[in-house]
């Protein structure tokens, strides 16, 4: 079963999304002028009328490839076919767009961007609520035509004069007062409202208040407001002592009963209260406290519960947060992992454009989603990870979004749990790369990304991806490591990568050739004489661009036919540099002596020095190479026009068998090779070396497959 919170979507999400990514095919039609029209036939309520403005919202923030649509909010400017009731604006949403959804009946509470001012709409006077941002505007005079207000938020307004708030003493059931200057005045006309069921009088920080909260104004706000049930006082300095003694604190479980609070005001609450902000107070540290939900730092738990109630409005404070949940997942152990990573998933996405929330929140998903984490994820979950960390990529060129989204990125299995997203972020990191001197640690995590992605992938995705430019990206990389004369990770990286996406794909060898990738080969050979990795690499990349028979006779110079000759004498990283000449000199020799235009060296010369480098290798060597077809070694077998490239061939698959029979036995079987080591046993032409090895090779493989399958039996048998 799915853990709670992490059910897949539900058939309402699914619709809504579908409906909005497709709006002239399911809702809509398109009218005079290309405007968007709603169809003429249809009627929504409340319920999915408020869905599809608030997801529409979400994904014009948080997708990518989703467009936002002239003339949306306009859809929902009749009543008589539309209703929309609570909704979160943006500062995207233009006033034409404002002024179409005012023309809603009945209660609308609209929240609207960081530095804009929505008038309360209200046609019912029983229940308005008024969202104000503008701390310049005449906050009395604006306010005053609005009788009939219920909800009131002056977050960070100048009130002068605060006595004029007592006219809705009878109604406001919740008022905000966050970043207000609070004063005794202001204090003492908030006791009035006996109504109010949220009060937020919290601050971002402490510095420059000159208020304090005593015992004696939390008192008062407890006495007085008796129909209390969420309070938050979050940023502020505690004048005197309002907590019981340690000792008494210390004493019996935690408990929320009011009588046993360790803060003295709250022991005259006639209930707990569902919510009590503490962030950034020392209160929250006592063991006592009377409320369901607390914000604070003391433990997790106080800080998931910050994140989930700041993120919307306070990013600020929920940046804060977030850096503390990091703490705990780098230091210590996060017990709430599921509820931890939807809420930064969810602060991610809400504020895709403020740099300090993707900072914190990239390096908490390093960290939430390593090994450590990893059997408590859902694919879902992770897959909704991947996407707020594109959005960073994209959205920021930062390096420490971007080095914390690489890192993060590093900690999913590549390509497998990329692949759904796998042209986004090829082309993101292909970015990533693309200036002249980018942060090297950057460079480096973003290189080995890209050789994961084009390493066991299907050979579209690699075409894909080479048209994206990652070959001549890779080789611009290739070229500035050399003029540094620097050969490091990325210079090896950047090898491996090329040689991956050549693997089995003409296209991509011709553009290593088009785009000059035989001269820093043979730069790079010179430059770094005793890096045997990257002669692994590079030589490996070579192998690729000989099985293309059409760019054989680009290799067929006298200066890379010696480059090649000499490196079969190499020792370089065990065989394989050794190997990966003779494999690239062995497709060459395939072609026969008709196309040998070289004088220099001799044919002859070449093949004798072949034969004695695969004579002095050891059939048991283990391997630093992976093959997912033998195709082109089997297409060297049946052939006598160039017996020692048969030879290389067979002593190819007569090393893989033996020392890799579980994997390479059936690949063998299922892509025909038995068959063509029959051929090679029956032609003249191949050498008595070459049919021993061949011998062994097809005697090996048919005893391996058939005990394999006589097990197989038993098991099913049994």
């Amino acid at each position: 079963m799915p853990e709670a919170g992490d059910n897949p979507d539900s058939l309402m999400s699914l619709c809504t999304v579908f409906c909005l990514k497709n709006l002239r095919r399911t809702m809509c039609y398109t009218g005079e002028r290309n405007k968007l029209c709603l169809r003429p036939d249809v009627f929504l309520p409340s319920e999915i009328c408020d869905k599809l403005v608030n997801v529409y919202m979400d994904l014009v923030y948080t997708d990518s490839n989703f467009e936002a649509q002239d003339g949306f909010f306009q859809l929902f400017s009749d009543p008589r076919s539309t209703r929309l009731t609570r909704l979160q604006l943006r500062d995207l949403v233009r006033d034409k767009d404002v002024e179409a959804i005012k023309k809603q009946v009945g209660k609308l509470s609209v929240t609207r961007g960081l530095k804009s001012c929505i008038l309360g709409l209200y046609h019912q006077p029983t229940n308005t609520s008024f969202t104000y941002l503008n701390p310049v505007v005449d906050v009395e005079a604006l306010l005053k035509p609005l009788p009939a207000l219920t909800s009131l938020d002056l977050s960070g307004v100048y009130l002068p004069r605060p006595a004029f708030l007592a006219q809705w003493r009878d109604r406001l059931a919740s008022l905000v007062l966050y970043n207000v200057d609070l004063s005794e005045e202001l204090i003492s006309t908030v006791v009035q409202m006996s109504r109010l069921r949220h009060l937020d009088i919290s601050r971002e920080n402490q510095r420059n208040s000159k208020f304090k909260m005593t015992r004696k104004i939390l008192t008062s706000i407890v006495q007085s407001l008796g129909n209390l049930v969420s309070l938050d006082i979050s940023g502020h300095i505690m004048l005197d002592n309002c907590t019981v003694p340690q000792f008494e604190d210390a004493m019996g479980r935690p408990s929320i009963e009011p009588s046993k609070s360790s803060i003295y005001p709250f022991q005259e609450l006639k209930r707990p209260l569902q919510f009590l902000g503490l962030y950034n107070t020392t209160l929250c540290n006592v063991t006592h406290i009377p409320a369901y939900k607390v914000t604070g730092s003391k433990n997790e738990e106080q800080v998931l519960n910050a994140i989930e109630a700041y993120t919307e409005s306070r990013p600020e404070l929920a940046h804060r947060a977030i850096n503390q949940l990091f703490d705990i997942a780098r230091i210590q152990h996060c017990s709430q992992l599921l509820r931890a990573l939807q809420l930064v998933i969810a602060a991610l996405k809400c504020h895709k454009y403020d740099k300090s929330i993707q900072v914190t929140g990239s390096a908490a998903l390093f960290y939430l989603t390593n090994t450590e984490y990893r059997n408590e994820q859902s694919v879902r979950l992770r897959r909704q990870v991947i996407e707020v960390v594109l959005n960073g990529m994209e959205q920021y060129q930062e390096v420490t979004v971007q080095r914390n989204c690489c890192l993060t990125l590093c900690n999913f299995s590549i390509p497998e749990e990329l692949e759904f997203q796998y042209h986004r972020v090829n082309l993101l990191l292909l970015k990533i790369l693309e200036p002249a001197r980018q942060d090297e640690s950057i460079q480096r995590i973003a290189v080995h990304l890209c050789n994961a992605l084009v390493c066991q992938v299907d050979n579209d995705h690699k075409e894909a991806v080479g048209k994206m430019g990652f070959v001549k990206t890779m080789l611009n990389l290739i070229q500035k490591k050399l003029q540094d004369r620097m050969c490091d990770q990325v210079m090896e990286f950047s090898w491996s990568a090329l040689w991956n996406i050549t693997d089995e794909t003409p296209d991509n060898c011709q553009m290593f050739l088009n785009c000059n990738g035989m001269d820093l080969f043979l730069d790079c050979l010179q430059e770094f004489p005793d890096k045997q990795e990257l002669h692994r690499n590079m030589l490996g990349l070579l192998g690729n661009v000989a099985e293309v028979r059409a760019l054989r006779p680009q290799l067929l110079t006298s200066q890379f036919i010696t480059v090649f000759s000499n490196l079969l004498d190499s020792k370089a990283d065990g065989i394989e540099v050794s190997y990966n000449a003779c494999g690239v000199l062995s497709h060459i020799m395939f072609d026969g002596p008709d196309v040998w235009s070289v004088e220099d060296p001799e044919r002859d010369w070449v093949m004798d020095k072949m034969w004695d480098a695969i004579q002095s290798w050891d059939v048991t060597s283990r391997r630093n190479i992976n093959y997912r077809s033998f195709e082109p070694i089997l297409r060297l077998l049946p052939q006598g026009i160039s017996p020692v490239s048969q030879h290389w061939a067979t002593w190819a698959l007569f090393n893989l068998v033996s020392v890799y029979p579980s994997k390479y036995c059936p690949l063998l079987v299922k892509e025909g090779g038995v068959a063509l080591l029959e051929k090679v046993l029956e032609l003249d032409s191949s050498q008595p070396e070459t049919k021993d090895m061949a011998r062994y090779t097809h005697t090996h493989t048919h005893t391996h497959t058939h005990t394999l399958s006589q097990n197989m039996l038993c098991v099913h048998h049994w």
